[in-house]
Order: C-alpha cells, then sequence, then structure tokens
C-alpha cells in the first residue's frame, strides 16, 4: 500500500510518498480503501516539529479520512464494503491517514450521510 511519511522535521518537501506493508487489522480495527483526505493545522504543527506529539520522525501525519472498509478484524462494528468517515483515534504510532489504506478502530469512525460524495475535486459534506 502506499502512505505519505516524513523522516524529518520540516515544511512540505520533507513528505514523501512511499510504499508499505500492507497492515492486518486488529480486533476493532478496520482497513480503509481511502478515497478523500484532509489536512488540518495540527498536521503542520506535528510535520515541523512544533508539536512534537508523535516524537522523532520517521512517522506519517494526517488524521481525516474518508472511504471504503476494505477488511474487518475481530469485532469491529464496520463490515468490508461499509462507507466511512472520521478522524482515527490519534496519536496513532503505525502510521498517519494519508495512506491508500489506513487501520483505524470502528470507534472513531461513522458512516458518511447519503448526500456526501468523493467526486473531484473535494469531499463535500451538505451544509
Amino acid at each position: 500500500m502506499r502512505a505519505v511519511v516524513q523522516k524529518s522535521f520540516g515544511g512540505p518537501e520533507v513528505l514523501e510518498t512511499v510504499d508499505i506493508a500492507r497492515p492486518e487489522p486488529l480486533g476493532g480495527e478496520v482497513l480503509i480503501r481511502v478515497m478523500a483526505s484532509g489536512v488540518n493545522p495540527v498536521d503542520v504543527a506535528v510535520r515541523s516539529g512544533a508539536y512534537p506529539l508523535l516524537g522523532e520522525p520517521p512517522f506519517g501525519v494526517g488524521w481525516d479520512i474518508s472511504g471504503v472498509v476494505e477488511e474487518a478484524g475481530p469485532g469491529a462494528r464496520f463490515k468490508v464494503g461499509d462507507e466511512v468517515f472520521g478522524m482515527p483515534f490519534f496519536p496513532v504510532p503505525r502510521q498517519g491517514t494519508p495512506s491508500t489504506s489506513p487501520h483505524p478502530r470502528g470507534r472513531s469512525l461513522v458512516s458518511p450521510p447519503r448526500s456526501a460524495t468523493w467526486r473531484p475535486p473535494l469531499c463535500r459534506w451538505p451544509r
């Protein structure tokens, strides 16, 4: 799977897209095919080192996601094919979410409203 990681603190130039091993979801976790992800001020602060929430790099940043469940661990509250969005528990030592398949615990996700869409240019939510 692909993920966005950083190996040092700094600006956007420290972010790299890399291939990593596909994780197996643990109990209560789901593996998600990401359709949309977001960047927030905390992501910038963590990436720059101004807010060392995750300690020293390397790590992935970003926690807001929307996608489809590809695999569910034992006891997960969502099943394969469910559409979900949310902010996986953070900090997560395994990786951030700007990847193709993050694996958050189901309690940090919800089903999106039926009117939501992943169509470009951005994921849109009703106002």
